[in-house]
């Protein structure tokens, strides 16, 4: 099994920081977990326990979202 690979997209950037379209790019393993790299500065590297955790804390109401890479 191999892991998904997805864009995180961003169309309304609330606080300025990190703009809008595809803000960062990431992984969402078999167990569920998720690694994410943004590619805006500061370049950062997130690792949560679930898709669900990951919007919880970066969604912003819908503002931000998930959109798989289908090969």
């Amino acid at each position: 099994m191999e892991p998904n690979r997805f864009l995180l997209i961003r169309d309304v950037d609330e606080t300025g920081v990190s703009g809008t379209g595809i803000v960062a790019m990431g992984f969402q393993f078999p167990t569920g977990r998720v690694v994410i790299e943004w590619l805006v500065k500061p370049f950062a590297l997130g690792i949560f326990s679930s898709l669900q955790e990951l919007i919880e804390v970066h969604g912003h109401e819908g503002k931000t979202w998930v959109k798989f890479i289908l090969e």
